[in-house]
């Protein structure tokens, strides 16, 4: 029997404030010492009242505006209680009834081709403390709160049930990311915790019967324990219902050693949380200018600026995944065309998604663009070869300089006159007769040696490919 998955995501992300949600407290870094970011308000201490933080407010106002969701005309905030140790409060501030965002979509591309997930809501809440469990000197564990984190402003979005693979999941995810660092909203680093991904899967016998009972999913790390998570517990509930079992509503956890979920607790409703209206914070209007003033600062979304240049700059689609996929590399490419517009976009894409993320990767600065530009065209004209281009592009990392000024006054310009080529070509013939000898043999890689030596011989400086035709007139004779 075949089985249909059906799949919602949950994402919590940290949004990118200079201080909490609802206090003046600064945001943590890692390596702060524990409880040391604190206030009265985030410590919910007796009395200490909140107040909301505009930034964080306008910057889901952004998220919403970029999935095409729909702002309400006034937002309210909730209590959402419930009792744990990192809760200092016994509740969180959170939205239920009026988010920020309602009903956006956004596009994801897999395997199997492209699908729209659409968002149900987007709000803001706090964020909880963390616990941390040690074992001490004397063997006894025991279990730490850290209240740094408490009250740092929290992004939840949460989708329709529209997913129904692994892949789309973890695709969707990714998407979300790139979005949420391409407007500036958050930073979304998964290893330090700043964007948690829960999903709730279940299935059924077909795609038009009724959903199965669900489990929700947590301690996911990365992208890839997101498509594995879901995928091991949409092979475990159809191990479980195959066997004549059923599907308990739990809340499970993603084991990475052991790549298999394993129960946490009973999973509660909503309407378990008794969710109240803040009494201490009072209804907030969304001015329709303060909306639209947000809205018009909303750089290209990541899907938009993929289709612009497929369809005007005549990229493949693979370039334009990898260029949108890292907000960096995009940047570069923009700032490069604008400061040479005749650079062929293509040459362009190869350089900044080769030479450029290579060493991005591998923590180097970031060129100058105009300069960049200036390189790249260079080469493009065939002012320089690959090779010199490659060497400059090294020093231009290590600072700013006048490309065009360094060719002219290091004497780097290509050669790519016949007969200075002939004569070169000649010259490594004569000082190499085996290659020669090779070459009668019927070696045809003996041309590629000559080629390196001619190379090496001009200081880079040669045109390879004109080499080559040269060696082999010279050779044919």
């Amino acid at each position: 029997m075949t089985w249909h998955a059906v799949i919602g995501i949950e994402v919590h992300v940290q949004l990118r404030t200079v201080t909490k949600m609802f206090c003046p407290c600064a945001i943590p870094a890692e390596g702060d010492l524990p409880n040391s970011k604190t206030c009265p308000t985030c410590l919910g201490l007796p009395g200490a009242l909140p107040v909301p933080n505009k930034a964080a407010i306008e910057k889901v106002l952004a998220v919403g505006a970029a999935i095409g969701a729909a702002a309400p005309a006034t937002t309210i905030w909730d209590r959402k209680n419930y009792f744990y140790p990192d809760l200092p409060k016994g509740y969180q501030i959170s939205q239920l009834d009026f988010p920020l965002a309602e009903h956006g979509t956004i596009e994801v591309t897999t395997s199997a081709g492209t699908s729209r997930v659409r968002i149900r809501r987007a709000h803001l809440e706090e964020d909880t403390a963390r616990l941390r469990h040690e074992k001490g000197g004397d063997g006894k564990r025991s279990s730490l709160i850290d209240y740094n984190r408490s009250g740092v402003a929290l992004l939840e979005i949460v989708t329709e049930p529209d997913i129904r693979d692994a892949e789309t999941a973890r695709r969707y995810a990714e998407e979300l990311r790139l979005l949420l660092r391409t407007i500036g909203a958050a930073d979304a680093e998964m290893e330090n915790g700043q964007m948690r991904v829960e999903a709730n899967v279940s299935i059924r016998p077909s795609e038009d019967a009724p959903f199965g009972t669900r489990t929700e999913v947590k301690n996911m790390n990365s992208f890839r324990s997101v498509e594995k998570a879901i995928a091991f517990e949409i092979a475990r509930q159809t191990e479980v219902l195959e066997s004549g079992g059923t599907i308990t509503q739990e809340t499970r956890g993603w084991d990475e050693s052991s790549e298999s979920t394993y129960t946490m607790r009973a999973k509660e409703n909503s309407h378990d949380y008794r969710y109240f209206p803040e009494p201490d914070l009072p209804p907030l209007a969304i001015d329709p200018a303060w909306l639209a003033g947000i809205v018009a600062s909303i750089p290209e979304i990541p899907s938009a600026r993929r289709a612009r240049y497929v369809e005007q700059l005549a990229l493949s689609e693979y370039d334009a995944a990898v260029l949108v996929g890292e907000p960096r590399a995009a940047a570069l490419f923009e700032a490069a065309r604008a400061a040479g517009a005749t650079i062929d976009a293509k040459t362009l894409a190869n350089w900044v998604t080769g030479e450029y993320l290579r060493a991005a990767n591998e923590g180097a600065a970031e060129p100058d663009p105009v300069q960049f530009a200036a390189l790249i065209g260079a080469v493009s004209r065939k002012e320089i070869n690959g090779t010199t281009g490659k060497e400059l592009f090294a020093e231009l990392l290590g600072g700013s300089f006048d490309v065009r000024a360094a060719i002219a006054e290091r004497g780097l310009g290509q050669i790519s006159d016949d007969g200075a080529l002939k004569k070169l070509a000649s010259e490594v013939l004569a000082a190499n007769p085996q290659a020669l000898a090779d070459w009668k043999a019927g070696k045809q890689q003996a041309i590629g040696f000559l080629v390196g030596q001619a190379m090496k011989a001009s200081k880079g400086r040669g045109d390879a490919a004109q080499l080559g035709a040269v060696f082999k007139t010279l050779l044919d004779a």
